[in-house]
């Protein structure tokens, strides 16, 4: 039974591992990548749809993003979607295919994207602390119901901690990767 507190903490520390690479994933590094486009949703015949659904997205060079809709009647939805978006990125349409065009990033925008990604590891980490709040109660209540000795508590929470700990390090280690990326000219 505490086995199973652990590895349900261990599954939730996981998932927010993958939620926090998606994030950085939408963090522009001033080089293309298609993740950039993951959140934008298009008005396509009255309904949102991801874009990579509706177009292939392709890098022909480093900063160039191209978009190839695979209906080119959904071109000015796609355009807009993009307008919309907070890319901060206007797109350039030649009827059949859309360039994005990644400017490169001054000093100071690398900086405050180095401070957002701080931020978004430090919510990763709360999470994180949080999950381990919701294990170590589980095992308190199962001492409480008599489930578990008080020596096995001990040994679980210290088992909880430890996962917690290896979770918080893996978080630093993706952030500060995700620094050194943006701070890189």
């Amino acid at each position: 039974m505490a086995n199973a507190i652990i590895e349900k903490a261990q599954e939730r520390f996981q998932q927010s591992h993958q939620s926090l690479a998606r994030e950085f994933a939408s963090i522009r590094a001033g080089r293309a990548n298609a993740s950039l486009l993951d959140r934008i949703e298009v008005e396509y015949y009255g309904a949102p749809t991801p874009l990579n659904q509706l177009a292939s997205i392709t890098v022909p060079e480093a900063r160039v993003l191209l978009i190839s809709p695979f209906d080119k009647g959904s071109i000015k939805d796609i355009e807009r979607a993009i307008n919309e978006s907070d890319l901060g990125i206007n797109p350039a349409n030649d009827g059949s295919v859309i360039r994005l065009v990644i400017p490169a990033l001054t000093e100071e925008t690398r900086k405050d994207l180095a401070k957002e990604v701080k931020k978004v590891g430090e919510n990763a980490k709360i999470a994180i602390r949080n999950i381990r709040r919701d294990a170590m109660d589980d095992a308190k209540k199962q001492e409480k119901d008599k489930e578990i000795t008080e020596d096995e508590l001990k040994t679980l929470e210290k088992d909880i901690q430890k996962a917690t700990d290896d979770a918080v390090k893996k978080i630093d280690s993706m952030t500060a990767e995700k620094e050194k990326e943006l701070l890189t000219v």
